[in-house]
């Protein structure tokens, strides 16, 4: 893989070219001091001050009655002792809550490459919707996925020259309450074909998926000929697609072939010998009972930047979880 493959994937760099067929999208350049304000991990865990609010949180509060508290006698104690002020963005804050009202008043963030998944718990509604800079600012702040993005996404990379991109970017999407997570795939393309597609969401059964599947390969194919294929440089990539209920198709994402992105219901090498097929071969896998659930993967890495190389913790995992579902099949009692 080459830095110019991954680079293909930063949002700021397809959105514009296929923002007819995605979610809509409001990009910022992020300053150089918001990103240290991201990476510091070493320092309190504060909010950015808002221009709206920065007397509304308790821990701000100034009361002229507690002074004395703060005073500190001369020689007494080394300044370096006392508390760092709250950290303000306030350009940005304008142009994120500018955004944030233009998409509707409610918002999910990303970064460069990726979300915040695993901040998800830090919200008060348990997931990436945000109505406001504050909101965005604790899921950036709390989510150590994000370290991906910030430090480390070239590392696979056979021609690395960089540590991380020269500029970093905000993508705030437009939040979506009802979509389906069932209705989200993973799609594989490989020398320019279309070799494989996945269904995202492992970790449920959903019977009236299986029932459309011959439906779907018809919408995806299609979707991938006339809105993709040759509108993307790369030979070889992938890209996560939404299916609407009146069969409509939204973009939501682009990864590299390989390395972090997870092949879901796939192995990579069986999507090297598809490729390796003579003629188009495309293969649709679902989760097609519920034997085939898989676990779900609760950690503080993102799903798609996991390691799941050979020998790898995850990599053993995902085997004995294959060989427990096959047990399950080949059981007398599975159809119980």
């Amino acid at each position: 893989m080459k830095e110019e493959e991954v680079n293909r994937c930063q949002i700021q760099e397809w959105y514009p070219r296929f923002k007819s067929d995605s979610i809509k999208t409001m990009i910022h350049e992020l300053p150089e001091s918001f990103i240290e304000y991201l990476m510091d991990d070493h320092g309190p865990f504060l909010l950015p001050l808002s221009i709206d609010d920065n007397d509304a949180l308790p821990n701000r509060i100034h009361k002229p009655e507690e002074e004395e508290d703060f005073e500190v006698s001369e020689g007494s104690e080394d300044e370096s002792e006392q508390p760092s002020p709250p950290p303000s963005f306030p350009e940005l804050e304008m142009k994120i809550k500018e955004s944030i009202e233009s998409l509707g008043g409610s918002v999910f963030p990303k970064l460069n490459w990726s979300a915040p998944k695993d901040a998800a718990w830090i919200s008060s509604t348990g997931n990436l919707c945000c109505n406001s800079f504050s909101e965005v600012a604790i899921l950036l702040r709390a989510s150590d996925s994000l370290v991906h993005d910030l430090c480390h996404v070239y590392d696979s990379c056979s021609d690395k020259t960089v540590s991380r991109p020269p500029k970093f970017f905000l993508a705030l999407r437009k939040w979506y309450s009802s979509l389906r997570p069932e209705m989200e795939f993973r799609c594989f393309v490989r020398n320019g074909i279309l070799v494989g597609v996945s269904q995202r969401e492992v970790t449920g059964f959903y019977p009236a998926l299986v029932e459309k599947k011959d439906e779907l390969i018809t919408i995806v194919q299609r979707f991938f000929m006339y809105k993709v294929k040759g509108n993307f440089e790369s030979e070889s990539y992938t890209f996560d697609i939404y299916v609407t209920n009146d069969d409509r198709v939204k973009l939501l994402d682009f990864n590299p072939w390989g390395a972090f992105t997870l092949p879901l219901l796939f192995t990579w090498e069986e999507l090297e010998v598809n490729s390796n097929k003579e003629g188009d071969h495309l293969e649709f896998r679902l989760v097609e009972s519920q034997c085939g659930v898989r676990p779900g993967l609760k950690t503080a890495v993102p799903y798609d930047y996991l390691d799941t190389s050979p020998g790898s913790g995850w990599d053993e995992f995902l085997k004995k979880a294959d060989e427990e579902l096959g047990q399950q099949i080949r059981s007398p009692q599975a159809g119980a």
